[in-house]
């Protein structure tokens, strides 16, 4: 599938009650998952490509990847959601390309983390960047936050570069905090402020 200019993206929300919100783009939709997804999620869960920098670990059985997702999707029928958890489907054939989290911490604060896995047949498309963009949106304009953060292994250059072409700016290096297969991993720390320009080309 050929890439679509991100400037031609345009974000609609549509929330038509608590437990049903929508995210759409020119390509993509992004809904809060439900156990259907059972499957998809576990088939992304086991990719050896999408665990290389990922702290969760490959489920030994569907069941264990159930046991993981069913609190995601508690959280995502309360009436105040503050850990959203997204599908992210093509809207042309409705397949499943990853997942998309959005983490909202106190309050008070205004801040959110996001992080996203995306399936490996979907890599280079610009699906992790059109659907950062869309949640970096949905963020600021409707759950009125002031500072979205992210974070990745310092290894995963797809992944960084992903949020930089979001227009987040990488603010520091943790040392040594992520617990993956190949050892213990630094970590970029990166965030965006609602007064920052954001790159929605």
């Amino acid at each position: 599938m050929p890439y679509i200019n991100n400037a031609h993206i345009q974000l609609l929300c549509l929330i038509k009650k608590m437990t049903e919100i929508e995210i759409l783009t020119e390509r993509i939709k992004l809904r809060l998952i439900e156990l259907s997804d059972l499957n998809s999620i576990h088939k992304l869960h086991s990719l050896p490509e999408t665990d290389e920098f990922n702290a969760l670990g490959i489920p030994k059985n569907i069941e264990e990847t159930k046991n993981i997702i069913e609190p995601w999707i508690t959280e995502n029928e309360l009436s105040k959601i503050k850990n959203y958890t997204f599908a992210i489907e093509n809207i042309f054939d409705r397949e499943f390309i990853g997942l998309f989290g959005l983490k909202l911490g106190n309050e008070k604060y205004k801040r959110g983390e996001v992080w996203y896995k995306i399936h490996s047949d979907y890599w280079k498309k610009g699906y992790a960047t059109e659907s950062l963009k869309a949640v970096i949106n949905f963020g600021f304009e409707n759950l009125k936050l002031h500072r979205i953060e992210a974070g990745c292994a310092v290894g995963n250059i797809g992944s960084f570069k992903v949020l930089e072409k979001a227009g987040m700016l990488r603010e520091g290096r943790l040392r040594q905090v992520l617990p993956l297969k190949s050892g213990w991993s630094d970590n970029f720390e990166y965030s965006i402020l609602e007064t920052d320009e954001r790159k929605n080309n």
